[in-house]
């Protein structure tokens, strides 16, 4: 009877396949199709309607939600010492911070005409960071901390280096002293970490100078504000990370805990926290390194630093004094990400260290912590080892080379680096930001919804039409316009540059091996230091921060993306190359289409950074939000159109994070 009924059934299946086939190729070629028409359609209507409707301003044009902005800010400033919720509140958080970071400048500061000896000279800060860094790492970290600290001397930057390492250790204090047991929270609830992840996710996307002018509002500019925005730039990792680490404890693990009778304050003291201490450990590295990054552009808001030096070259186009704080801030950057990297990997190290080792270890560490305070109090009491002797030679040399190498460069290559300029510039650039700013704004609007419809569902439609929305009312709807192009052709650029080397290393190990120390060295570095040489290069002009912004994400999207390719089975590829495929073929028709997820997170992370480094190249000519966010800060009057243009910002941030994201996962689907 039963197979009497199934061999009627197979003729209608056999039938039913061939149909099933074409209806899936249709459906495989229907966004290509509607995305071309989208755009063809734009094309068609941009020649119709061009220069109509297009929320255009001029520079020093306000409209009523900057000028709100700036009454806001006119009565916060009248009440600010009569209004309770800032005298007990705000005005108190901001006296605890500045005491913090007063403290701490006071420790390691410089001699200055009120204090002629500091709590801690240049010599005792060279022997606690040596001491620190072999004690959590090994000695060649505890040699590279050393020497790091030695350079900033030399170079004449000892004071503005110490004023950034303040900021940066007050930021982090503050920063973990929330994160970790909100990361702890995260790991341990659910339900709390499905409300904190949208959060975390925003403020991931914003850009660092976005953070500052709300900020300021609140506690004014200096290094309160500073240490504040930095602190809540900086958590995030943090909180993410812990999570992560919390989560990823053998549930196992705890089970046998609680079976031996121990509580859930035990289980997470003597279980959960002990095995997850390296990932926290690396979790505190990458907020260190956020806080580096904003440390440098709280510059802004008047933070010292060489934040403020690098600042104050790039506004008078002074590249060699830019060049030398520039490269003191990478090698504090390299110093911070290699101690705490060594630190989360110390335990590790140990298990494979011999033995005969480590029983000298605690003697030795005795030994290390004596001849380290015997430098702290000579520099504590001799001049010449609290101020830095012979300091600036070598910063002046290394200024008056750059500035010679610039000179050099725009002599002789000026014609090269013009016609590259122009090239990109006249063939992409500009067309692109015409059809963008020349367009009316609500067809804009309509293109964005529905390309948002078609690479991420009707959820990131609905996302991008609430952002195109609020952009409108921002009132600086052409800056954004011109944002947008920068961001979207500096996007372009890095795909392009991360699928040829991501290919290229995800198919070589030996390429990987020498690409990727490179690469995640770029990554350390903040991305006001971007700005220097290609300012040298092509002069202050928006191309500057958009090849800036293509060096600064292309690390990124080459590791995703030769992480996707390397992903892809070799099976796989063994079966296209028997079939008889080249290289090329395997490459177009294996392995990128199978890497399409990674494509498309590159793509997410991509747009991500160059939102960043295109609004801080508003400090170098970029003009448009940066400008504006820039002018907010210099210009009392135009306060609120800088608000608004931090508001515009984020608003381009959340819609590109979601489209991408949600395409990344329909790819993946």
């Amino acid at each position: 009877m039963t197979v009497a009924m199934e061999k009627p059934q197979k003729p209608q299946e056999t039938e039913a396949a061939p149909q099933a086939e074409p209806a899936r190729a249709a459906r495989r070629i229907s966004r290509p199709v509607v995305l071309a028409a989208i755009l063809v359609g734009w094309l068609l209507l941009f020649a119709l309607l061009r220069g109509k409707q297009t929320l255009s301003l001029a520079a020093a044009d306000l409209t009523g939600l900057h000028r709100w902005f700036n009454d806001v800010n006119d009565s916060i400033g009248a009440g600010r010492n009569s209004n309770p919720l800032f005298l007990y509140f705000f005005n108190e958080i901001r006296l605890i911070i500045d005491n913090l970071v007063t403290f701490v400048q006071d420790l390691i500061s410089q001699p200055s005409g009120d204090r002629p000896v500091p709590q801690i000279g240049w010599l005792g800060v060279v022997g606690i960071v040596g001491y620190v860094s072999w004690a959590v790492g090994n000695w060649r970290v505890a040699l590279l901390a050393v020497a790091g600290f030695t350079f900033f001397g030399l170079q004449g930057l000892w004071q503005e280096s110490m004023d950034t390492l303040a900021l940066t250790l007050s930021a982090v204090a503050v920063a973990l002293l929330f994160a970790i047991p909100l990361g702890v929270w995260a790991g341990l609830s659910d339900r709390f970490n499905r409300v904190v992840t949208p959060l975390l996710d925003l403020m991931q996307t914003m850009p660092t100078m976005v953070y500052l002018a709300p900020l300021t509002l609140f506690f004014l500019i200096g290094g309160a504000s500073a240490v504040i925005a930095t602190a809540i730039y900086a958590a995030p990792p943090t909180i993410r990370i812990t999570a992560h680490a919390i989560r990823s404890v053998p549930q196992t693990t705890v089970e046998a805990g609680e079976s031996l009778g121990a509580t859930r304050w035990q289980s997470l003291v003597k279980v959960l926290l002990p095995m997850s201490k390296r990932t926290v450990v690396m979790g505190v590295n990458q907020s260190i390194m956020a806080a580096l990054a904003m440390v440098t552009i709280a510059a802004l808001i008047d933070a010292p630093g060489l934040g403020k030096t690098v600042m104050q070259a790039l506004q008078s186009l002074d590249v060699g004094t830019a060049f030398n704080a520039g490269l003191a801030i990478v090698v504090m950057a390299i110093v911070l990400d290699r101690v705490t990297t060594a630190a989360s990997a110390r335990d590790e190290t140990a298990r494979r260290s011999k033995n005969r080792f480590l029983k000298w270890r605690r003697p030795l560490l005795g030994a290390g912590a004596a001849v380290t305070l015997a430098l702290v109090y000579m520099s504590h009491t001799y001049v010449w080892a609290a101020e830095f002797p012979g300091e600036g030679g070598t910063g002046s040399s290394m200024a008056s080379a750059a500035d010679t190498a610039t000179n050099w460069a725009q002599d002789n290559l000026s014609g090269l680096t013009n016609a590259f300029r122009d090239a990109i510039t006249n063939g992409l650039l500009n067309p692109f930001q015409s059809l963008l700013t020349d367009s009316p704004w609500w067809l804009v609007a309509a293109v964005v919804t529905g390309l948002a419809v078609v690479l991420g569902g009707w959820r990131s439609g609905v996302t991008t039409v609430v952002c195109v929305g609020l952009l409108v009312g921002t009132g600086v709807w052409s800056d954004a316009m011109t944002t947008l192009a920068s961001t979207v052709v500096a996007t372009v650029l890095v795909m392009v540059f991360g699928i040829v080397f991501g290919v290229w290393m995800g198919r070589s190990t030996l390429v990987d091996r020498i690409l990727r120390p490179s690469l995640d060295a770029a990554q350390v570095m903040p991305p006001f230091v971007y700005l220097v040489p290609f300012l040298a290069l092509f002069g202050a002009t928006r191309f500057t921060a958009i090849v800036a912004a293509v060096v600064y994400a292309v690390p990124v999207a080459i590791k995703i993306i030769s992480d996707g390719i390397r992903a892809v089975p070799e099976t796989t590829v063994e079966a296209a190359t028997s079939a008889g495929c080249n290289t090329w073929q395997i490459i177009t028709k294996v392995q990128l289409p199978m890497s399409r997820s990674a494509l498309t997170l590159a793509t997410n992370q991509g747009l991500i950074y160059v939102l960043s480094m295109v609004v801080v190249g508003g400090l170098v000519g970029a003009g448009a939000l940066g400008y504006d966010v820039v002018a907010g800060f210099s210009q009392g009057e135009l306060y609120g159109k800088g608000l608004a243009a931090g508001l515009a910002i984020v608003l381009l941030g959340v819609m590109f994070d979601r489209i991408t994201q949600a395409a990344a996962r329909r790819a993946s689907a």
